[in-house]
């Protein structure tokens, strides 16, 4: 019986049989199984997404919309498409899935390169990320967007317009307009823009999908501009390696006359851990840097729940001034970090609107699928009350519209923060 059981066996991977693999596949969910996540991420984002207030959405509404779809799922690959647009709805670029398929859009502002705006009814180009293909292809702040892959702006548009509102939001609207120009992870994207009344066509991915693998050649970059020191953090705010070299960076660049640190590009926010070691080296005492507020205790028993975050000082302190430089591509606990060192007054903030990302997310997963899902739970606000996605720095560089010319300064708002240095001396 055992020579015959070996034989099977042989048999078996001669004809290409795989049993691991195999058995690790998990059978399809049921429609059931499908409702019973559905139902989960509703509820709780129902409970605990902590922006409701301040936003059009008819929460109600995104599930009677959904069930229908629901009764015909036969797919994971649906169901993410599901969940996305429900998502959506919230119109929160600070809500997300841990999963996405071919043709998601990327995610903002992480995943893109351009940053518009509408004024006065018309899509006008706020920033664009240096290095990327919208700045290669001669998109520059100022220009006006009036067509996307050769389809009328407002057209183009309407797949993205959240549709189970009570009433119209402008932030609406310009949440579709970053989606739409985000692209997807497979289609190279076509801009058609307007310069100073002349057409310009734009092609940011002609020389690839550059946006799909962004990497650095490093967690930051530190210099020395002459007595002044810089460092510039490259989207590693999350990972807690980054404190030791950062401590080694600065303390290098103890005798410098003043400090710029570029947050300008941290679109993917981080910790607070990473965020607490940099501002602690900046301070001689304990002090708060962030207010937080957990909505979810006073909607179930009317109570406020509100603390303040501190900073401890750590290290050798950096005694010099500092300015930290902000933009577009500062997300989340960039954007902590940028008011934590306001509210501590021990930098000056200079440069344009951040991100805006709402609040402090938390994770979770869906039962049945496992799919990974993130929302804002906590309000994050200056320690002054002031919502952290409305910070403006206070010494504001506004991007030069139009194409630069050889005459503009390659970085004004590095400029800026240099002036502001010199200015203390």
């Amino acid at each position: 019986m055992k020579k015959r059981l070996l034989i099977l066996l042989v048999a078996g991977i001669g004809l290409g049989l795989k049993p691991g693999p195999v058995a690790a596949q998990k059978p399809p969910l049921t429609r059931q199984q499908y409702q019973q996540d559905f139902d989960f991420f509703w509820n709780t984002i129902r409970t605990n997404y902590c922006y409701f207030a301040s936003k059009q959405t008819d929460w109600e509404q995104v599930r009677a919309r959904s069930r229908p779809q629901l009764d015909t799922l036969s797919s994971r690959r649906a169901f993410v498409r599901l969940l996305e647009n429900s998502l959506a709805e919230l119109y929160d670029n600070h809500a997300g899935l841990s999963t996405n398929r071919p043709d998601s859009r990327r995610l903002v502002p992480t995943g893109t390169d351009i940053w518009a705006e509408f004024v006065n009814g018309q899509a006008v180009v706020q920033a664009v990320r240096p290095g990327f293909g919208a700045e290669r292809s001669g998109v520059r702040p100022g220009m006006v967007l009036t067509a996307v892959n050769g389809v009328d702006l407002n057209d183009a548009l309407r797949p993205f317009l959240p549709t189970s509102q009570r009433g119209s939001d402008a932030a609406a609207r310009n949440f579709a307009l970053l989606q739409l120009l985000a692209g997807d992870h497979r289609t190279p994207r076509t801009w058609s823009l307007l310069v100073s009344g002349r057409a310009l066509t734009a092609h940011p991915d002609e020389a690839g999908m550059a946006l799909e693998n962004i990497s650095y050649s490093g967690r930051f970059e530190a210099r020395r501009l002459g007595r002044v020191g810089y460092l510039k953090i490259n989207n590693s705010l999350g990972d807690n390696g980054l404190i030791v070299p950062f401590d080694s960076a600065l303390t290098a660049l103890m005798d410098t006359q003043g400090l710029v640190l570029d947050l300008r590009e941290t679109p993917s926010g981080g910790n607070t851990t990473v965020a607490r070691a940099i501002m602690g080296r900046f301070i001689k005492a304990e002090a708060p840097y962030q207010r937080h507020e957990l909505t979810r205790e006073e909607t179930q028993t009317g109570v406020r729940r509100i603390w303040l975050e501190i900073v401890a000082p750590r290290g050798p302190r950096y005694t010099a001034p500092v300015v930290v430089l902000v933009g577009r591509w500062t997300g989340s606990m960039g954007e902590g970090l940028a008011i934590g060192f306001d509210a501590l007054q021990r930098a000056k903030v200079v440069g344009t609107e951040m991100a805006r990302l709402h609040g402090g997310i938390y994770s979770y997963s869906l039962p049945h699928s496992g799919i990974g899902f993130n929302i804002p739970v906590e309000r994050l606000s200056h320690v002054n009350g002031q919502p952290r996605e409305s910070f403006r720095p206070p010494i504001y560089v506004d991007p030069k519209p139009g194409a630069a010319s050889k005459a503009e300064v390659a970085d004004p708002a590095l400029e800026a923060a240099l002036q502001v240095l010199r200015s203390k001396r």
